[in-house]
């Protein structure tokens, strides 16, 4: 645990992990007490809770590579600053009109779509902002930690939600996650800025996407993450879907078992974030091949669990496994992204981890309707099993051709221009690891 502990004394680190906790508390909460009122306002309409949820994930698709764009063009804490008080407007607007009963189903689609916006243009830069807040040698740890916070609050708040909803009603809730941005906005305005390891600054000129496709098509250690997460997100992270389905259809089971089973996910996936953060060892591409491998895997083997209890109880390594691939991935796009690259590097990666789901979670309705709902699972696992062997033999294969016609002794078996993987190191990669 030596890592953790050298990581926690960051001062600027250990308030922003603070104050994004106390806020994703607040955000998983509105997103319990949003399906909530839906439903209500709908009569327990389950499509009309598919296109709220649309909405809020759509802007992910349309705007996430303009949100990292700004973020390389303008300073990040700023930027945050718009984006998290933005988001506050949005619960605060939300939850004065459910109190007050001016609420309607128009207004929630509304508001759902402007909240999936701010958050947009807020991912890329909240991810990269860590990259400044410690130094190189404690990212892999930061990255990790800054998951175990989000999937803590991915815990808590549904289940604060509940009883809050239960008490209160679904009013309330809104207006508590308004209250929470305020621990974001303290935490960005108190960061010593002197203390930033690395801040990013601007080249000259407006940041263009092209770079950022070029760099990650010409750098096998962001090329290689990169397409794997985009399989893994589009066809194996589609668990909303398939877990209730295989709760309801298979195992016929109520609200309180349903919630059970996401909780018993939720947890495995802290789980996997506070292992991480404990090993502090920078990622490898290997170690990211074997935990796709090992998720989907798993995941197939959900298919196959004979009862409601075998079922939940593999859920908690599943939920390891699926953390540890995207927390890999992500360490892996930060390391490897330039400073002046990196907002819109990660943007892509939120693109293809996200922004696959609106095509993935009705591929995965549709297969388990068709197929059965145990099929569902067990073909998101081979899926995603086989495309993380497929495209490191096949980015593999590609680079070794490519480093050959650059110099043949640099793509030699045992060059030093390999990494532990035994994928070829680009050269942009050589370069970082040289000026180290």
């Amino acid at each position: 645990m030596s890592g953790v502990p050298a990581t926690l004394t960051v001062r600027n680190l250990r308030r922003y992990l603070l104050a994004q906790l106390t806020s994703n508390v607040g955000t998983w909460m509105q997103r319990a007490a949003q399906d909530l009122l839906v439903l209500h306002l709908t009569g327990n309409s389950g499509s009309a809770v598919g296109i709220v949820t649309a909405l809020q994930f759509l802007p992910q698709t349309l705007f996430g590579l303009t949100g990292g764009v700004l973020a390389d063009r303008f300073p990040k804490r700023r930027l945050l600053l718009l984006t998290q008080s933005a988001m506050a407007a949005q619960s605060l607007l939300l939850g004065l009109l459910t109190v007050t009963g001016a609420v309607n189903l128009l207004s929630v689609y509304a508001l759902a779509f402007a909240l999936g916006t701010a958050t947009a243009v807020d991912s890329p830069a909240r991810h990269a902002y860590i990259s400044e807040l410690v130094t190189r040698e404690r990212l892999a740890t930061a990255v990790s930690l800054n998951s175990a916070q989000f999937n803590a609050a991915r815990v808590l708040g549904p289940a604060l939600a509940g009883l809050t909803v239960a008490a209160f009603g679904t009013g309330p809730v809104f207006l508590a996650n308004a209250v929470s941005y305020l621990a974001v906005l303290y935490g960005l305005v108190t960061i010593r800025t002197v203390e930033l390891s690395h801040p990013s600054h601007s080249p000259p000129g407006r940041p263009r996407l092209s770079d950022a496709f070029r760099c990650i098509a010409t750098t096998p250690e962001l090329l290689l993450p990169l397409c794997v997460i985009a399989f893994v997100g589009t066809f194996g992270l589609n668990f909303q879907v398939t877990i209730s389905l295989v709760a309801i259809t298979v195992f016929h089971s109520g609200a309180a078992a349903f919630g059970c089973l996401f909780a018993a996910y939720a947890s495995g996936s802290l789980i996997s974030a506070l292992h991480g953060a404990r090993r502090g060892k920078p990622p490898t591409l290997r170690r990211l091949i074997v935990a796709t491998v090992v998720f989907g895997t798993l995941e197939a083997a959900l298919g196959l669990m004979p009862d409601y209890g075998t079922f939940m109880a593999l859920l908690i390594p599943t939920g390891f496994a699926a953390v540890t691939v995207t927390t890999t991935a992500n360490t892996l796009t930060q390391l490897h992204s330039e400073p002046r690259l990196r907002g819109r590097v990660l943007a892509v990666y939120f693109l293809v981890l996200l922004g696959g789901t609106p095509l993935g979670a009705p591929l995965a309705g549709l297969a388990s309707d068709a197929l059965g709902a145990r099929a569902g699972l067990i073909l998101a696992g081979v899926v995603s099993a086989s495309s993380a062997l497929v495209l490191s033999a096949v980015i593999t294969a590609r680079t070794r051709r490519r480093l050959t016609r650059i110099t043949a002794p640099e793509s030699a078996p045992g060059s030093p221009h390999t990494n532990d993987s035994g994928v070829p190191v680009s050269a942009p990669a050589r370069r970082r690891t040289s000026d180290q």
